[in-house]
């Protein structure tokens, strides 16, 4: 079949996605199963991906094959292209592999002319719907293939709407639509210089063509970016018999789902337009009506269609999201694919299914995204929050979204880039407003349904939705929003509740998200499946006991430094690190020990029975004094004001106070002194690359005393938390370490300080000493290193850093962004590993440190450990964790178990791709 481009609906099935796209394999295979769809035939991707290597030329005889299967669907029609008599309209629909909702073009009644109008007119008895149709056609015929802009054919619809004197398309009467083809037509004129070709042979060559060019277009490489879909895969066209939804109080068009995509519930969910084509629903130009009302309006269709989404769910054994439409009675599906669904819906779905015998555990697994589950984690809207609501929409994608108003799509996205809270605020958003959707905390609408652009797109990724408030008024001239006598100003802040509708002015406060019993259970059983352990990063007992709630294993990483840096301790800290002997630092480390031994404590009885790896102190210590820049200025300041007095630059604060009541000067200029003395350590333990300076292993050989004072905090928390009747398992892990005789030597000062601190125990207390593997050379010399660890911890964030010569803050606001959207870069190495370069670090340190140790226990604790592409491969690569942040467990988890099940079934690897 790779020679071939075109086939026809018949030919098509399920597994054959990947040649006719999604949509041409989902009505082929329905089709198939005898369910009513229009005829009709699928330009594959091959021929898409064809014109894309040739410049956008098409291949040898595409055309040709092109023409063949429309011939061939005319005499099984009985109805020819642009004929006056027995006319065939076709849509021209694209289909991408994986669902891009909106992403791409259409073109809807095609082969519609001045000549086949009439013919449909008499045809059909009803001339307002055949100019409708007519009109339909111009307009998107102009806006996908010619690039006339939509306000041009918009502003004249409104217009003479204004004069008619009436709000709705469907109050034009037929005449009405004959005066604005012509109107359209002459827009298009206007705009592209000729008149719209009227052969319909060149129009379906010309629309198959645009559609095609439509893969590249800015909001869908956006969309792909957003959703991990590479670019070449490129787009298949579908080409099928028009059936029409516009006819009259006997024809409809909609969208429905097996199943609330937003929830999971098995209940009826969709929309529908009497009176339409589907292009009113899914952009929102009319607010369609509840799915239930069409069992009063068209019963006969409804049921028919009930008893299709029962089968269909059945069949594909899924969640169906299915388009309809009813053509004077007539029931026909015009698509069915695997529905958009929130994460909650996501689990309740795949839940309900197994407990059905719809589907088993594994097929379960294997289609939940891990990356989707972020979408619990995040926090929600506190129910006792006692505000009124300004007004309610439709409640189209849970969840709390706070944010200013930004009133488009382009401020939107570059605010949100920024780091700019903000919610995107549209009468209704189309595909081009992907990019500000995809920034925005959440989006409102004033128009729309469930089943609109803003809401399917907003579901799909986890954002926040109130569609359909119709009591917003949008004045972008003035940039403000007017809900009844209310104003909010572009950037005031207001919050959406996605779950009800509501719609609130000012930020509420949002509660921690909570844990379900559908994500508990389908979690368990992403556990029973998976090899990967995995375990939290965590510095405090409440993030410990929040991590094990989320299914955490231990923690993989504890960052001392996070404990300097609280307000009561930094002081002392600093205390510690301006000593002028010996003594006074060991008299500040004596007063931060218990400090640091109540935090173990706290982390140690979270994690009872589970292991906890406490890295020792890891920065410079330069971090935990002012900036350099802020204290220069601040000395600046106060010499102006007390003047050069000469000030010490050494000394206690005793001395200093002392020198200045000598010297005549009050507190201002005792603060100076202080001032100067910091400056000057400030300065003096400045570095130029402090990331690659003293810090770490490094600074822990020129000073022991600081790593054994944390060693000492942790044998003591150990000790309280055992007589208190828990059980602590402790990890000692050395960060930095380059070179094998570093090792060494900290694990003498560590071996020998748990020696003093572990003689008076009443019993033996188990602990293991490792390092986190950040460097390359310690990759590569590995074997050696571990002669003096027990485990080893691979620091992906900064062995990528030092790996790729690359500056993670510096990078990403910079050089790195251009890289991505260049495709100098598949993806940003930071948030997934780099798998030739420092994948292959991991995987040699892994094996070389094994050589020597065998039982070497080796994890993950950069946040690579939470990305589920990422995870995949540390599972290849044989590690026995990852470790990631708290809210990132839940991802990991059920990554390890997709992973498994690719590995089980035999499926490519990471490393094969």
């Amino acid at each position: 079949m790779s020679d071939r481009y075109v086939y026809d609906l018949a030919e098509g099935r399920a597994d054959m996605r990947a040649l006719l796209g999604g949509k041409g394999a989902g009505v082929a295979e329905m089709r198939r199963i005898g369910v009513p769809v229009p005829d009709g035939f699928t330009v594959t991707t091959a021929a898409c991906v064809a014109a894309m290597e040739r410049g956008g030329s098409w291949p040898a005889g595409l055309w040709d094959e092109v023409v063949a299967h429309l011939d061939a669907l005319e005499e099984r029609t009985g109805r020819r292209l642009g004929a006056r008599e027995r006319p065939l309209l076709v849509s021209v629909r694209s289909g991408a592999v994986f669902s891009m909702p909106g992403m791409m073009d259409t073109i809807l009644n095609l082969g519609i002319s001045d000549d086949s109008v009439e013919g449909l007119a008499a045809e059909s008895g009803n001339a307002r719907f055949a100019w409708d149709s007519y009109r339909r056609f111009v307009q998107m015929y102009g806006e996908v293939v010619e690039g006339v802009p939509a306000h041009a054919f918009a502003d004249e619809l409104d217009a003479l709407k204004a004069r008619r004197g009436v709000a709705q398309d469907t109050d034009l009467g037929a005449d009405d639509l004959r005066g604005l083809v012509a109107t359209f037509r002459a827009v298009a004129r206007q705009h592209t210089g000729e008149d719209l070709p009227a052969d319909p042979r060149e129009q379906l060559r010309r629309s198959v063509d645009a559609v095609f060019a439509s893969w590249g277009n800015p909001r869908a490489a956006v969309y792909r970016r957003a959703n991990g879909i590479p670019d070449d895969l490129g787009t298949a066209v579908n080409v099928m018999q028009m059936v029409f939804g516009n006819k009259g109080a006997t024809s409809a068009t909609g969208v429905c789902f097996t199943r609330d995509p937003s929830t999971g519930a098995k209940e009826l969910y969709g929309e529908f337009l009497v009176d339409a084509q589907g292009e009113d629903v899914v952009a929102g130009i009319r607010t369609p009506r509840p799915l239930a009302e069409m069992e009063t309006v068209l019963p006969d269709a409804f049921r028919e269609l009930r008893a299709t989404m029962d089968r269909l769910e059945q069949h594909y054994g899924d969640l169906q999201d299915i388009e309809f439409t009813v053509d004077d009675g007539a029931l026909y599906l015009l698509q069915t694919r695997t529905g958009k669904r929130t994460a909650q819906a996501a689990l309740r779905v795949a839940r309900e299914l197994v407990e059905e015998g719809v589907i088993d555990r594994v097929t379960a697994l294997r289609r939940l995204d891990p990356a989707q589950l972020d979408q619990l984690l995040h926090p929600a809207l506190d129910p006792g929050h006692g505000a009124t609501p300004l007004t309610r929409g439709l409640n189209a994608s849970p969840g709390a979204a706070v944010g200013r108003v930004v009133l488009d799509a382009e401020t939107a996205a570059e605010r949100g880039k920024a780091g700019e809270a903000v919610v995107l605020v549209r009468w209704e958003t189309n595909p081009d407003d992907i990019a500000g959707v995809i920034a925005a905390q959440g989006v409102l609408t004033a128009h729309g349904g469930m089943t609109s652009h803003a809401a399917v797109v907003a579901r799909g990724m986890g954002k926040p939705c109130v569609a359909g408030a119709g009591a917003l008024r949008i004045d972008v001239e003035g940039r403000r929003v007017l809900v009844g006598d209310h104003v909010l100003a572009e950037d005031d802040t207001i919050t959406l509740d996605g779950t009800t509708g509501d719609v609130y002015a000012g930020a509420l406060p949002l509660v921690p998200p909570q844990v379900t019993d559908d994500f508990r259970v389908v979690l368990g059983w992403a556990d029973d499946v998976r090899r990967l352990g995995v375990r939290a990063n965590a510095d405090t007992g409440e993030d410990a006991a929040k991590a094990r709630e989320l299914g955490a294993e231990g923690i993989g990483l504890c960052r001392t430094e996070h404990m300097f840096m609280a307000p009561d301790r930094l002081p002392v800290v600093r205390e510690m690190i301006l000593a002028e002997t010996d003594a006074a630092r060991a008299a500040a480390l004596d007063r931060l020990l218990p400090m640091q031994q109540a935090d173990f404590e706290e982390i140690f009885a979270a994690m009872s029975g589970l292991p906890v790896t406490i890295r020792l102190l890891d920065p410079p210590l330069h971090e935990f004094l002012p900036d350099l820049v802020e204290q220069s200025l601040l000395v600046q300041r106060l010499e102006d004001e007390v003047g050069d007095t000469g000030a010490p630059l050494h000394g206690t604060d005793a001395v200093f106070e002392g020198w200045a009541a000598a010297a005549g000067g009050g507190e201002t200029t005792a603060q100076l002194a202080r001032a100067r003395r910091l400056l000057a350590q400030v300065r003096r333990l400045s570095e130029t690359n402090p990331m690659l300076g003293t810090r770490g292993v490094r600074l822990a050989l020129l000073h022991p005393q600081i790593a054994a004072t944390q060693v000492r905090a942790i044998a003591r928390a150990a000790l309280a938390v055992r007589a208190a009747g828990h059980d602590p398992r402790v990890e000692i892990m050395v960060p930095l370490v380059g070179f094998s005789e570093e090792l060494r030597r900290m694990r003498e000062v560590v071996d020998a300080t748990m020696a003093e601190e572990l003689a008076g125990a009443d019993a033996p207390l188990p602990y293991s000493v490792g390092t986190m593997v950040e460097l390359p050379r310690a990759a590569l010399v590995a074997d050696r290193i571990a002669e003096h660890a027990e485990f080893f911890s691979f620091g992906t964030n900064d062995l990528t850093q030092t790996t790729l010569g690359i500056s993670r803050d510096d990078a990403e606001g910079s050089f790195l962004t251009a890289y991505l959207e260049a495709g100098v870069v598949g993806t940003n190495p930071f948030a997934t590993i780099d798998r030739d370069g420092v994948g292959e670090l991991v995987h040699v340190g892994l094996e070389r440190g094994r050589r020597t140790r065998p039982g070497l226990h080796a994890g993950v604790c950069g946040e690579h450990g939470g990305d589920p592409a990422s995870v995949a491969l540390f599972d290849e690569i044989g590690l026995d964790y990852v470790s990631c942040s708290p809210y990132r467990v839940p991802i990991a988890r059920l990554a390890a178990a997709r992973s498994t099940l690719d590995r089980r079934d035999g499926a490519r690897t990471t490393r094969d791709v």
